[in-house]
């Protein structure tokens, strides 16, 4: 059965707002609003026409209308047994695919589809040194399937000082940390497998699971955070194999878990026996003084994390890593051996070096991310003040609401004036939160006043218009 969304929960998400004439038509649009910002997911079971008439005080007829007007218009269908469910459209095949790309080379494009910061001094030091180092290692083969002994030891050394206790013999290095969630996924995921997943997520990770033939069920982030009991009810429903979650500065919409999250979570997870794969990219990306959770592999003991140097040093390294539970580590090295032999050893060499300047080369990244930052997020109040965000206290992006579900417009409108956005259908598995535009500010702060400049026109031309924009076909990276 599908997941169902009961009157009372529905006559709450809609609030009074919509009570227009002719009211039909407005209930519509409302409930249209509802599953295109994803508040009401894609598959979910809407009430039946008597509930929702009892529970809202209109007559059978505006409801039946309703209804048909939302089939109409593609956004619900009926299923023999299943009743009216929510729907999308746009099938999800339509939509541009994930294709890694470093993108353009036009000086004068603003390309935001890439939340990454830029290269942090000392990154050419560390590759200087590497080549010197490389002459040590010329006389053997060269493969270091489960990664550099050194770098391995770094990378464990620094999760002891996160307080969680780590052996080199428990991290693998990878070629990145999409590499890594592909390892991940072969070792534990089986064809037909249910995987929790995050929407709006990360959508390479969503394509990566699919496309290994897992069935993705879906758990909303919603700006302000994490729904729990929402998710402790999902596990117990779906029972799934596995839990795919980014609990620090998620992306896209920059939600940080706290403690008291994490340790409820990781106890649902490890009654329902679920392995927890937690993607910690973002991890360092803390652009104000607060404190940090500790990591998931705390609260969840059968937890595997992810990591990655793209984030915190330069994405040009190509080079993530996995800390698997000692359980699990052989067969994520054998899966491992399954993809590829093993990363770059100059790559690896050279984050050997920048690990000893961690401290140094995040300091950079906060400043300059800080005032990025702020520079976006004053030029939105300044040029559009119906945009509604939460600022967050680390990552790389504003995930900002706006005031009509148009995103894609917006974002192909944006393309006409050499920005490029990714809209926030393309953060999801079902085509969902239209009203959502995810903004990176990890350009310097000079640019991101022209980057609002030229949204607050796209704005204007996707509002004159009312017609649903066409996303250009450009590639999301990170």
């Amino acid at each position: 059965m599908p997941p169902q969304v009961s009157a009372a929960r529905v006559q709450t998400l809609l609030g009074s707002s919509w009570q227009r004439s002719p009211v039909y038509a407005a209930l519509a649009d409302a409930l249209r609003r509802l599953i295109s910002d994803g508040r009401i997911s894609a598959g979910t079971r809407l009430p039946s026409e008597r509930e929702l008439t009892g529970r809202l005080g209109v007559s059978r007829t505006t409801v039946t209308r309703a209804y048909d007007l939302l089939r109409e218009r593609g956004y619900l269908r009926s299923r023999r047994g299943s009743g009216s469910v929510a729907a999308v459209p746009h099938p999800t095949e339509a939509r541009t695919d994930s294709v890694l790309s470093p993108g353009g080379g036009d000086d004068e494009l603003l390309d935001l589809t890439c939340a990454a910061p830029v290269t942090a001094p000392g990154v050419a030091e560390a590759f200087e040194a590497a080549v010197s180092d490389l002459g040590a290692f010329l006389t053997g083969t060269g493969y270091f399937p489960s990664g550099l002994p050194a770098l391995k030891q770094r990378i464990a050394d620094w999760y002891v000082g996160r307080g969680l206790p780590t052996t080199e013999d428990q991290i693998v290095v990878t070629n990145g940390a999409l590499a890594a969630t592909a390892v991940v996924a072969r070792a534990i995921v089986g064809v037909g497998d249910r995987v929790l997943v995050e929407t709006p997520g990360y959508p390479n990770t969503l394509a990566s699971l699919r496309r290994g033939g897992a069935r993705l069920v879906l758990a909303t982030v919603h700006p302000d955070g994490w729904d729990v009991e929402a998710l402790r009810s999902s596990l117990t429903r779906t029972r799934p194999a596995a839990a795919f979650l980014v609990p620090d500065f998620h992306n896209p919409t920059g939600c940080l878990m706290p403690d008291e999250q994490r340790a409820e979570l990781g106890r649902a997870l490890h009654q329902g026996r679920v392995v927890t794969v937690v993607d910690e990219t973002l991890v360092d990306m803390v652009i104000d003084d607060v404190p940090m959770p500790a990591s998931m592999a705390v609260h969840a003991s059968d937890c595997v994390l992810i990591g990655s140097a793209s984030k915190s040093f330069w994405g040009g390294l190509r080079i993530g890593w996995i800390r698997a539970p000692h359980a699990r580590a052989g067969e994520v090295i054998a899966a491992r051996l399954s993809l590829d032999l093993g990363a770059p050893l100059v790559e690896q060499l050279a984050l050997t070096h920048l690990m000893d300047q961690r401290e140094e080369v995040l300091r950079f990244h906060r400043d300059r991310l800080r005032t990025s930052r702020e520079a976006l997020a004053a030029g939105l109040r300044d040029l559009l003040p119906d945009w509604r965000f939460t600022t967050p206290s680390g990552g790389l992006a504003l995930w900002c609401e706006l005031p009509e579900p148009s995103s894609t417009a917006v974002a192909a409108a944006a393309s006409g004036h050499g920005v490029l956005l990714a809209p926030g259908p393309s953060f999801t598995a079902d085509g969902t939160h239209e009203r959502f535009l995810r903004v990176p500010y990890s350009r310097p702060a000079e640019e991101m006043r022209r980057v609002v400049e030229h949204l607050a026109v796209a704005w204007s031309e996707a509002q004159e218009t009312r017609r649903p924009g066409r996303h250009p076909s450009v590639p999301l990276v990170a």
